[in-house]
């Protein structure tokens, strides 16, 4: 007769805890060619980002964009690395996020809050592994992403499912659902464009909501996506009292030669500034944290744009980051969705 296994044998097996994943898009380790070349190499590998044949695009990706975009796109990033800290503001804003959740839940020994990247470090895989060997028995993955697409929400979830495949004692696992139209969302957002908007000594003429866009044919697809960015700009709207010409809806950080999501948002910029508009303030309801396409791309280049075609005033909302609104909004979706297992 086979003698059971003893429990003994296993001291440090911890059990009994629940695990929260924030995950955000990524970043690069750092701005110089090497780093910015391994961050997009593997983000745009990604069958969920790029859907084109590999036979098609991978020529493209290695003989053309891995030796060129890096350079270009790390000069972007410096302009907005956090010195200080020597990492970008995602990163930043990300960990600041989990730090603050966990001290929320100060009183709830059980709760575990991390973080993680989809691209870049550190990775999914590696911080559930933590998370499990924490004793976290349930999981809760959060892709930081308001609004559903494939591209974002969908590669985050198949990293962590994958990462279950790599290990003998799973633990359970749940995905944060999109949180495009939650009151909670909603009025934060409202709320910080009410709060930077009194910081003006002017009043914008228009407000735009810029997304980032997707291929229209992920949308053709079934994409949910444009349909949750047009729902949560009209509940703003709602929610502010104004009309759909003072909050409009475009989409920017179009990449390649397909037709994108549209309106996009730079021709919509030079257009309302050729059109007199004088004007204007961009908010990113789309993006939970500051980053290169809020910074560079929108406060930079889109304010650089708006000026130049003859507009007078540009302002930049920030995200809601690591802010108390912020910080209300992800604290609300993850109790919510913890519910049942605390």
């Amino acid at each position: 007769m086979t003698a059971a296994p003893n429990a003994a044998a296993h001291p440090s097996v911890q059990f009994g805890k629940i695990g929260v994943l924030l995950v955000n898009l990524g970043t690069p380790d750092g701005t110089d060619f090497a780093s910015m070349r391994r961050y997009l190499k593997e983000f745009l590998s990604d069958r969920r980002v790029i859907e084109w044949s590999r036979l098609f695009w991978y020529p493209i990706l290695y003989g053309i964009v891995l030796n060129t975009r890096p350079r270009k796109v790390g000069k972007a990033y410096e302009l907005i690395w956090n010195k200080e800290r020597n990492e970008s503001w995602l990163r930043t804003y990300t960990r600041n996020q989990a730090q603050l959740m966990a001290e929320g839940f100060a009183d709830q020994s059980q709760v575990i809050v991390d973080w993680a990247m989809r691209y870049g470090q550190p990775s999914i895989a590696s911080r559930m592994e933590a998370l499990q060997k924490e004793g976290c028995e349930r999981i809760l993955v959060f892709p930081l992403y308001p609004q559903y697409a494939a591209a974002t929400t969908a590669t985050v979830n198949d990293k962590a499912f994958e990462a279950l495949l790599k290990m003998r004692w799973q633990p359970a696992l749940r995905t944060v659902p999109p949180y495009h139209d939650d009151p909670v969302y909603i009025d934060a957002l409202a709320a910080s464009i009410e709060r930077h908007l009194a910081t003006l000594d002017w009043e914008p003429e228009v407000v735009l909501a810029s997304f980032h866009g997707i291929p229209k044919s992920y949308f053709d697809l079934g994409d949910p996506y444009y349909c949750q960015c047009q729902r949560t700009a009209r509940l703003l709207r709602e929610k502010l009292g104004w009309p759909k010409e003072k909050l409009m809806v475009t989409f920017q950080s179009r990449f390649g030669p397909e037709e994108w999501l549209q309106p996009y948002t730079d021709a919509t910029v030079e257009k309302l500034a050729k059109d007199g508009v004088k004007r204007i303030a961009v908010i990113n309801p789309g993006f939970v944290s500051d980053c290169l396409e809020t910074l560079e791309e929108i406060a930079g280049q889109a304010a650089e744009s708006f000026l130049h075609s003859g507009g007078e005033k540009f302002a930049h909302i920030p995200c809601l980051n690591d802010s108390p609104e912020g910080m209300a909004v992800l604290n609300h979706v993850v109790r919510r969705e913890l519910k049942g297992w605390l």
